[in-house]
């Protein structure tokens, strides 16, 4: 993913002075229509269809009441969801810069009375889980509907739209390693010439029957909703299409900063957007049996093949967005200790941003061509689609809700006044794409499930193992006492012992004290500790405490969007009187081995989840980014 650095966002906000900040502002707002926009600048590929192939079914004409019914949906609920609640409103909702559901339950949990409690991390959980059920079939979705277009070129070409969709997406998978830093300089320029043919083809059709503009009035759509009873909640729920995507505005603040999001919304996405679903639905009352794919009929031949190749383009980099925004997601709940450790590779020196986890990737590829290769056809996706979005922003409302409250410091009723009215929309999209569960639907919320399943296991896991370990643990400030008064060898160099408890005494120094009867020249006890806010300035990175002797305690700050590179933290501590040298330092890690125990508390299922989980985590000498030929591990067992 894109990102800039952090004087240039500060300057695109506004921070700097304007001669400092309109070239970069512009540049940011370029690559915002690629990055931040590519998910939701592709749901006119397929948003207008479903929703009036909800409304009237395939082998009816819709007459222009229900045309101008749907229409009207669609564009307050571009006015009201996306302009109002997220780039007017939640794009101010920022943890020191940053978006997104985890930054934001981050900032309630720190203005929260008690941090929140359980409630708030649950909140988050349900969040990050329905994001990785978008992150599932958004790919599949996307690339499904725009290589479908082949089939209005010519039907012969049907059979092979799955397999072409396969190829697509494996490739595109497979490419991760290598980083996007070279395509996403392609990302803005490309989607704004989709922009630009959607705002094309739509006012041409709009031109040919302006009555669609008749869209605008709001009574239109509630007409159509009161109208229609049930088939109205199905509609609304296939009309929530159109602003899915919508959550990549607020995760990918810390990238662009707010002027650049709200520009590129304002001036490019929502326009384009409106016009075209306009368009679509004047050429439906010209010809109601363009039903079929009204997106791609709005073209003359000419332009049929370059469409879908420039549709094809749009829909990988939609799926470009989200594949990165899992990343940072897995990364973020790692940190906040909501997930086990996984490897993550830095795919760019100039970009911190840019990651790459190898084993998100290959379970994202194996879930979407399952997804693909089940539904096979983008209509029977687009009903799994809402209620993974519409979950999500269900969450954002209420954490965004308390944030506003607390953080913010407004009144209980005015910050009700607020957010209960977009919670109250929000609660009926989700409401209305419920309907659909055994149509698709089941799809986001059996991967939610899962992954909430994990989330708490990994939680409670570590919880229980915690607790077991430090009644094991002798305090740190006795064992040094005691040492005081032995005669012990000492070894030239300092060993560092990494504990998560920094006033117990780490089991490895316990073990290296019992085996090898000797003590390093220095030593230092390290502890890494995960901050509430996006990242740790250098100043309070490192802290560091003697504790008698040859000991000295250090704490290690980083932010939940931080990978921890422990060396280089060290470092920075040399300033703070730490006497560091990497070439004469070993790393004492304790690598424990966990087996299972009848009176661990959890279920039995849950505690072999558990045990899966922590032994395929990532060592944690790759994760803290310890050089491997300094690391010495000593392996302990613990029943969980």
């Amino acid at each position: 993913m894109q990102q800039a650095t952090r004087s240039e966002i500060s300057a695109a906000n506004g921070a700097e002075a304007p001669s400092r900040s309109q070239r970069t502002f512009w540049a940011l707002t370029l690559g915002s229509v690629g990055v931040v926009y590519g998910d939701i600048g592709t749901s006119p590929l397929y948003a207008l269809r479903e929703a009036v192939l909800a409304a009237v079914g395939p082998n009816a004409a819709a007459g222009e009441d229900v045309i101008l019914g749907i229409l009207s949906l669609i564009v307050w609920a571009l006015i009201l969801i996306v302009s109002v609640k997220y780039v007017i409103i939640l794009l101010r909702a920022d943890n020191n810069g940053e978006g997104g559901t985890l930054a934001l339950m981050a900032l309630a949990q720190r203005a929260a009375p008690g941090g929140g409690g359980l409630a708030v991390i649950i909140l988050g959980m349900i969040s990050a889980a329905l994001f990785y059920g978008d992150a599932l079939i958004t790919p599949a979705l996307s690339v499904l509907s725009a290589v479908e277009g082949l089939e209005i070129a010519t039907p012969a070409l049907e059979p092979y739209v799955v397999p072409l969709a396969v190829l697509i997406l494996f490739g595109l998978f497979a490419v991760q390693s290598h980083g996007t830093a070279r395509v996403a300089t392609f990302f803005g320029p490309l989607t704004l010439v989709w922009f630009v043919a959607l705002a094309a083809a739509g006012a041409w059709h709009v031109s040919q029957n302006p009555a669609v503009l008749g869209a605008f009035n709001p009574v239109h759509g509630m007409s159509f909703l009161l109208g229609h009873g049930v088939i109205g909640l199905l509609t609304l729920g296939a009309v929530f299409l159109v602003v899915t995507g919508a959550e990549a505005l607020y995760a990918d603040l810390g990238h662009f900063g707010r002027g650049p999001i709200r520009t590129a919304w304002f001036t490019v996405a929502l326009p384009a957007l409106t016009i075209n679903y306009l368009g679509q639905g004047a050429l439906l009352l010209a010809n109601p049996k363009a039903i079929e794919n009204p997106f791609f009929l709005l073209y003359p031949d000419w332009a049929l093949l370059p469409m879908i190749g420039l549709a094809t383009a749009a829909t990988v980099i939609a799926s470009q967005a989200v594949i990165s925004g899992a990343y940072s997601l897995t990364r973020q709940a790692v940190q906040l200790g909501l997930l086990p450790r996984f490897e993550i590779r830095h795919t760019s020196e100039a970009q911190f941003g840019q990651i790459y986890m190898p084993r998100v990737n290959t379970l994202l590829l194996l879930g979407v061509l399952l997804l693909v290769v089940l539904f096979k056809s983008s209509s029977a996706l687009a009903s799994a689609y809402g209620i993974a979005v519409t979950g999500t922003m269900v969450v954002t409302a209420i954490l965004a809700l308390i944030v506003i409250w607390r953080a913010w410091n407004w009144p209980l009723w005015a910050a009700a006044a607020l957010m209960v009215p977009f919670l109250i929309i929000d609660l009926v999209f989700l409401g209305a794409n419920l309907l659909k569960v055994f149509q698709g639907g089941w799809v986001p919320l059996l991967i939610g499930a899962m992954i909430i399943a994990v989330m708490l296991t990994w939680r409670r896991g570590v919880r229980i193992l915690s607790e077991k370990t430090r009644r094991l643990e002798t305090p740190i400030d006795s064992l040094i006492e005691s040492l005081e008064k032995k005669e012990l060898c000492r070894v030239a160099g300092t060993a560092v012992f990494l504990t998560a408890d920094p006033d117990s005494a780490p089991t490895a120094l316990l073990h290296s004290l019992k085996h090898y009867k000797a003590l390093h020249e220095r030593n230092v006890i390290l502890t890494m500790i995960t901050e509430t806010t996006p990242r740790v300035s250098v100043v309070d990175r490192v802290s560091i405490e003697p504790l008698g002797g040859s000991f000295q305690r250090v704490l290690l700050r980083f932010g939940f969007m931080e990978t921890p590179n422990v060396p280089k933290a060290l470092g920075l501590a040399r300033k703070e009187g730490l006497s560091f040298d990497i070439m004469s330092t070993s790393f004492f890690l304790s690598r424990r081995s966990v087996r299972p125990d009848a009176r661990s508390g959890m279920p039995i299922w849950q505690d072999r989840l558990f045990i899966f989980l922590a032994r395929n985590a990532d060592d944690a000498s790759s994760y803290f980014q310890l050089p491997t030929d300094r690391v010495v591990e000593i392996g302990t067992q613990v029943a969980v």
